[in-house]
């Protein structure tokens, strides 16, 4: 066997050598269990896909820069073109495009169902697309023959958030926690604002791998300053976020022109600096951590069977002594399946629990938006800042939903690590780490819209309003003064019938003011009731999902380990019953084996003490 000794560089060796080497060990034992994990881990060796989430506001750019760092004209892009809809963008060997689908019922843990979209038509797909067949559309994905997405990148365009009728925040941070990198873009025509802020702070929580593009530095040539001043909001606020400095333009002419020097002012070689540095460095880097994790446990579980054989064959008396330890051994196991109800009842609790903490914490933080959004009407004309109460009504609630997700995500670790205590109290090891929320695709929360406000009466009704009162007020007095022989129009008579209309005006004024803010307060509320009935849904799906990875993944863990423990004991039983003919025959056998396991496993601890720790660098133009 080629594996190297625990001083030697294990690197030098092919990691897929050193997992076909482990498999064919554990398939020789029988252990198919082992031998499912670890091509696991051998399928992510050979094909790794590293997904890199493109976001923003609106109008920041996001397709125009998906186009220019492929090098294809494949996203639609104009002053009056918005994604709406989450496209995924993968690697094929023939153009290729997909809608995914929501299931018959529309349940989005159901079956997704996939319907086949001509490619010249890509551009035209919304939400609303006839297509959909009237279900909701979870997102577009793309395959096309190209270089970079080859390389295993897979790069998701997200619809921007923020603005009038755009709550898509929320949708993109549920892609987030399965992300390996997320590239959040802000144009060089201002400074980060509050909101964007925000959002960068949440997206860096849910992801270790963030970086800011400030895009369209052609089309402002007071990018620099702009570039300096997000510097230092960004330091103000505590983020450790690199920042590049891109322009697509440039990028698409260098390309078109084959211009090095318009390559280098596009700022996309400092882009891809960072891609290698902090995307595939990193993910190569956990990677090996994982494969150098499975491959130890593997080696663990094969050689408590192969070195109790082993024993019993040698020495018969200490195998019987064996045999006894390993029936000790067998207790604690069968311990741990007796406490497979603890496990399962914390965890069935704890996701009880937290459902109704995340169901109360969201209602919480949106009963206080609507109660703040209230009281801001009672003190102004909502028709006259409609549209701000919109934008900020959406990008307030985006934001509670962001929190209400980033605590969703603590609290489950949280949740994870108390399910693990249960296991390491009976000794039972192999716990890598959970990623419990690890949502493939977005929510679908951006579906709701604030309803339009009916517009106030126009100039010529209030005319008529004021008119209809004074007429009364006119003919009431002027009537009256007939009788001191006066005319029935005077002076007296039209200045009365001024102040009646005037007050008339004013009655109509405060009434159908009041009535505005009714409508207002109805229309917030709606929105607020509508983008919380369709949360609760997402976060119950989402803690399914959640149920189910702790559920399996725990459940693993304590198969793996009573069947270890009982291969062990049956293989010490048959040697302690071996005629003393094959002993020596079935002794060397053992011992190659049982040598080839331990040299994987001492492989499996220097890879893990030789692997350093990703450094986070400032990349900058």
């Amino acid at each position: 066997m080629g594996t190297p000794a625990p001083n030697a560089t294990p690197p030098a060796v092919p990691l897929l050598s050193v997992l076909g080497e482990t498999i064919a060990a554990a398939r020789a034992a029988g252990r198919n269990d082992l031998v499912g994990r670890l091509e696991v881990a051998a399928d992510r060796v050979r094909d790794p896909r590293r997904r890199i989430v493109i976001a923003g506001q609106l109008d920041q750019g996001k397709s125009r820069f998906v186009n220019a760092l492929l090098n294809l004209e494949i996203c639609p892009v104009g002053d009056d073109v918005t994604t709406t809809i989450t496209t995924l963008l993968a690697h094929g060997p023939e153009p290729k495009a997909e809608l995914v689908l929501t299931g018959p019922g529309g349940d989005s843990g159901g079956p997704e169902t996939r319907v086949a979209v001509p490619f010249n038509e890509i551009g035209a797909i919304t939400a609303r697309s006839p297509m959909a067949q009237g279900r909701r559309i979870l997102r577009l994905e793309i395959q096309v023959p190209n270089a970079l997405l080859a390389d295993g990148i897979v790069l998701v365009d997200t619809p921007g958030v923020g603005g009038h009728g755009s709550s898509y925040a929320a949708s993109v941070l549920s892609m987030v926690p399965a992300a390996d990198a997320v590239l959040v873009l802000s144009d060089a025509s201002t400074e980060l604002t509050e909101p964007e802020l925000a959002f960068l702070r949440q997206v860096r929580e849910l992801c270790p791998t963030v970086a800011l593009l400030v895009t369209k530095t052609d089309l402002y040539p007071h990018w620099r300053q702009v570039y300096e001043a997000d510097q230092r909001h960004l330091s103000t606020a505590g983020l450790d976020v690199p920042m590049i400095a891109v322009s697509s333009l440039l990028r698409s002419h260098a390309l078109r022109l084959q211009d090095q020097q318009l390559g280098l002012e596009s700022g996309f070689g400092a882009l891809y600096q960072f891609l290698r540095d902090q995307v595939v460095a990193r993910d190569q880097l956990a990677t090996r951590a994982a494969v150098a994790r499975d491959i130890r446990s593997a080696a663990e579980h094969l050689a408590l069977a192969l070195g109790s054989e082993l024993v019993a064959v040698r020495d018969p008396a200490r195998g019987a002594a064996a045999v006894r330890e390993l029936q000790a051994a067998r207790s604690s196991a069968e311990e741990l399946h007796r406490r497979t109800a603890a496990w399962q009842t914390t965890l069935a609790d704890g996701i009880t629990d937290l459902a109704g903490d995340v169901d109360h914490d969201l209602r919480d933080r949106l009963r206080g938006i609507a109660r703040t959004t209230e009281e801001w009407i009672d003190e102004h004309d909502p028709g006259r800042h409609w549209d701000s109460i919109a934008e900020y009504l959406t990008g307030t609630i985006d934001t509670a939903i962001g929190d209400n997700l980033l605590w969703t995500h603590s609290r489950a670790v949280q949740l994870a690590q108390r399910v693990a205590e249960h296991f390491t109290e009976v000794g039972a090891a192999d716990l890598p780490d959970v990623q419990p929320d690890a949502a493939v695709e977005g929510s679908h929360i951006g579906a709701s819209t604030l309803a339009d406000l009916e517009p106030d009466i126009g100039f010529g009704s209030k005319v008529l309003v004021g008119m209809r009162g004074s007429y009364g007020g006119i003919l009431m007095v002027g009537l009256a003064s007939t009788f001191a022989g006066l005319a029935l129009l005077n002076p007296i008579s039209i200045g009365a019938g001024l102040v009646v209309g005037g007050k008339a005006f004013r009655d109509d004024k405060q009434a159908r003011l009041a009535k505005r803010r009714n409508e207002a307060k109805a229309a917030v509320r709606r929105f607020v009731d509508d983008v919380a009935f369709q949360t609760a849904k997402e976060s119950k799906d989402r803690l399914h999902r959640i149920h189910r990875a702790l559920r399996d993944h725990y459940a693993g863990v304590a198969e793996r380990s009573l069947r270890s423990i009982d291969e062990s004991l049956r293989a010490a039983q048959e040697a302690a019953t071996m005629a003393n003919a094959r002993r020596a025959e079935r002794g060397a056998v053992l011992e190659r084996q049982l040598h080839a396991v331990a040299e994987l496993g001492r492989y499996a601890e220097a890879m893990q003490a030789a692997l350093p720790s990703p450094a986070v660098g400032t990349v900058a133009r």
